[in-house]
């Protein structure tokens, strides 16, 4: 099966950071790995990014949250109100911290006094170390602590091996019984009946690589997690300043572009994209420019932008 049959991708619906604009939204993502699809931070209007960039509500099914602050959860309520109007029976994931209810289910109760057609399956965060916090036949979902003003998470998304195909023409040959096939299929070579070894490599083909995401929510540059993104495909990191108000990015407890830049070049990541620019500036062309410098495949993310990992 071909890499296009088996997206691993993700769609941008907010970039901004706490102050929304007119063409910027609060941070939300969405990964499609294999069809199965990941909600990562839900700021205010993120239902209508849905909508506009034609990701299905019934898809989301898991629900990453990084941390509590307003522009990263601001856009569930709705959401979860806009699930109910539409009979949603399924059960809704959501990863965060555990005071989420206390925000959440106040307002729940105040809009669906006879509750709501669905559950919302609460998993805390761990904020002390990396945990693995997802995991089924097609993606692991870790979650790993950052250095914010409050508790926050970082999250890495690893795609499952996809064993490769068998050659039919090479069944054929050497009269491959089915019973060794699924063998061959995870590697094995296969031995004739006159003892000749065939070698793995002859029997497959389409040997497909595994693919990594990793989500660097709002944080101040600390070298604490570089172990927990290295060598991803792709990396996500805020970027809220330029160099010129690096002292206002370490007190507030976020990073400019030079910050994530070095964080990319640390992690030996393949591809860095950057994003919750702060509203002072009128574009990203600072930001982009002072991460460049530092690591060349860096890119700026907007709204509706669709990057394919690996």
């Amino acid at each position: 099966m071909s890499d296009s049959a088996m997206p691993f991708q993700l769609t941008i619906l907010g970039s901004s950071s706490a102050l929304p604009t007119s063409n910027r939204y609060p941070t939300a993502q969405v990964l499609n790995v294999r069809g199965r699809f990941f909600l990562i931070d839900c700021g205010e209007g993120t239902q209508t990014q849905m909508r506009k960039y034609k990701i299905g509500f019934s898809k989301i099914n898991h629900i990453f949250i990084s941390h509590l602050h307003g522009d990263h959860i601001f856009g569930l309520i709705g959401l979860i109100s806009t699930f109910a109007l539409l009979g949603r029976t399924n059960d809704m994931h959501v990863y965060a911290h555990s005071e989420l209810q206390n925000f959440l289910v106040p307002q729940i109760k105040f809009l669906y006094p006879e509750d709501i057609p669905f559950r919302i399956v609460s998993h805390p965060l761990n904020f002390k170390k990396e945990q693995l916090i997802f995991e089924d036949k097609t993606a692991s979902v870790y979650s790993f602590p950052l250095d914010h003003r409050i508790p926050t998470c970082g999250f890495r998304f690893e795609e499952k091996p996809v064993l490769p195909n068998l050659i039919p023409e090479k069944l054929k040959e050497y009269n491959i019984p089915i019973r060794y096939r699924q063998g061959i299929k995870e590697g094995s070579d296969f031995i004739t009946y006159d003892g000749r070894i065939i070698p793995n490599s002859e029997l497959t083909t389409n040997k497909h690589k595994a693919r990594t995401f990793a989500f660097c929510s709002d944080t101040r540059i600390n070298e604490s997690y570089i172990e927990s993104i290295k060598n991803v495909d792709l990396l996500y990191h805020e970027a809220t300043f330029a160099s010129d108000n690096q002292a206002l990015a370490q007190t507030t407890y976020h990073s400019t572009g030079e910050d994530a830049a070095r964080i990319a070049q640390k992690a030996d990541v393949g591809k860095l994209i950057i994003g919750h620019f702060s509203a002072r500036y009128k574009d990203h062309k600072t930001i982009l420019a002072e991460a460049v410098r530092i690591f060349p495949n860096t890119e700026a993310i907007s709204e509706g932008q669709v990057f394919n990992v690996g």
